[in-house]
């Protein structure tokens, strides 16, 4: 799992050093949610169900906190990139913009795997109209 998390943690790093305004980036951050949960969803689930089994089991703790970081560093980098590119600033620290869109990611998951709703679409939608509400006007 750390291997794999490791190379998913650089997959929005493209997406960042290229883009060259606000909405490029949201609609390419979005679209690589996407791919990322149609692509690789049975290792998505397999994290969320190692870091749910960190509550209970000690020595999954730091493993689980250590990958949590990198991805909380991984959603933090877009955000203050496209706070960037909207002459703006974050409006939440990491750990709260992590989260949020982290939850938004997992919801989208568990839809796409049980085949309720319209996971894909609505995951790309939330992404793409979330972004604007992590930043404010500087």
């Amino acid at each position: 799992m750390r291997y794999y998390k490791a190379q998913c943690v650089t997959r929005y790093d493209e997406l960042v050093a290229t883009s060259t305004t606000p909405d490029e980036l949201r609609l390419r951050f979005a679209d690589k949610l996407v791919e990322t949960l149609t692509d690789e969803s049975h290792m998505h689930r397999l994290w969320y169900d190692l870091r749910t089994q960190a509550m209970f089991e000690e020595a999954l703790r730091e493993a689980v906190l250590e990958i949590d970081q990198s991805l909380e560093l991984m959603v933090w980098q877009v955000v203050a990139r496209f706070a960037e590119l909207s002459g703006a600033t974050p409006l939440l620290d990491s750990a709260t913009t992590y989260a949020l869109l982290d939850g938004v990611f997992e919801r989208a998951l568990l839809e796409h795997l049980t085949g309720t709703g319209t996971a894909l679409p609505t995951l790309h939608d939330r992404a793409y109209s979330l972004l604007p509400s992590l930043i404010s006007d500087s």
